[in-house]
């Protein structure tokens, strides 16, 4: 299978100029450098690869190198191919996973049919799997998120640093890459805002952010940050111990290991707190609209997720109208009974 690049990395080539631009890895390279061309972020265009690089492996496998050598009926096979394949760990591929690979193939074969690289489309028709609608596995409750954010070490310079981190995914629901692209810059401590740059589909926006994780911040940058530098020093918020900038991975395990050591019974990373700050707002009142704002979504559909993990309205309303429910003299003459028995 593809190994996915890093960010900073130079996409390698899939094909070989010398076997013509006909040849379907060449023009996978040609789509990929359009997407970018027309100011695909980063990491899109690296999913994308890694997605055409695993139906390219497999074509390959079975001989099929050239673009128009595939049909509806071989996509259908790859469909098939991707159902019934199972990882290292035995696993299946999900629903979700297998939607990700065929939709970026069918991508690829529209743009190369309108581009006039082929004469018709082999994936105009090709079936995804149905998706269901995933509710976020986990949300913290205000108490579990204290505990959480007591995990961290006061003491030390990376417990100072945690605490702010934790503190500001907590406030703002911002995505890892967002806080992880963080300068000191876009921090207005006087407005009590954040400006999130260049965020997914390179759009800017900015959310608010509450007093106490400010607090922290300023106590991180002027107690911990100066010990974490390493000249030049480029802005960024959040620093390792080594002075760089976090990677995506590492942000998510020392996030990861907090939410463990606090032993709530929930497990989860960086976006746990996004769904956590998401349902508290809906929860209090906020409107939808407000919410979908915060999160960056560009569509309501993503951020109307929250209003099913939200069920304080509904529990309210099941209490005060379910025929089911004890009234109060009920409920202390099933108690009386209950004792009596009991007795």
């Amino acid at each position: 299978m593809a190994r996915r690049p890093k960010k900073d990395e130079p996409l390698p080539r899939l094909g070989d100029p010398a076997h013509g631009p006909h040849n379907m890895a060449n023009l996978m390279d040609i789509y990929l450098a359009a997407l970018e061309v027309r100011n695909y972020t980063t990491a899109t265009i690296i999913g994308k690869h890694v997605h055409l690089s695993y139906f390219l492996d497999w074509a390959t496998d079975r001989s099929m190198t050239k673009a128009n050598e595939i049909t509806k009926p071989i996509l259908d096979r790859y469909a098939r191919f991707l159902y019934v394949y199972r990882k290292k760990d035995g696993q299946p591929l999900s629903f979700r996973s297998q939607f990700g690979r065929l939709t970026i193939v069918r991508a690829f074969f529209s743009w190369a049919c309108k581009t006039d690289h082929l004469l018709y489309n082999p994936a105009s028709e090709l079936e995804l799997p149905k998706l269901g609608r995933r509710l976020p596995k986990h949300v913290l409750t205000p108490n579990e998120v204290e505990r959480i954010l007591c995990i961290p070490d006061l003491a030390s310079t990376a417990g100072v640093r945690d605490r702010a981190i934790l503190e500001v995914f907590y406030s703002t629901g911002i995505r890892r890459m967002e806080l992880i692209n963080l300068r000191r810059y876009d921090i207005d401590v006087e407005r009590g805002t954040l400006l999130v740059r260049q965020g997914k589909g390179h759009r800017d926006r900015m959310v608010p952010i509450g007093a106490r994780a400010l607090q922290w911040i300023d106590k991180y940058l002027s107690d911990a940050r100066p010990k974490l530098i390493v000249e030049p020093d480029d802005g960024v918020v959040f620093l390792t111990r080594d002075g760089d900038g976090f990677t995506p991975n590492r942000l998510t395990q020392l996030v990861r290991d907090h939410i463990d050591k606090a032993d709530i019974g929930k497990r989860g990373s960086c976006h746990l707190f996004r769904h956590t700050m998401a349902t508290a707002l809906l929860e209090a009142g906020c409107d939808v609209r407000y919410i979908q704002e915060m999160l960056g979504h560009a569509k309501m559909e993503t951020t109307q997720i929250y209003t099913q993990v939200s069920i304080r309205k509904l529990k309210e309303m099941h209490t005060a109208f379910h025929p089911g429910k004890l009234a109060k003299n009920n409920q202390v003459k099933a108690e009386e009974g209950a004792d009596s028995f009991s007795s």
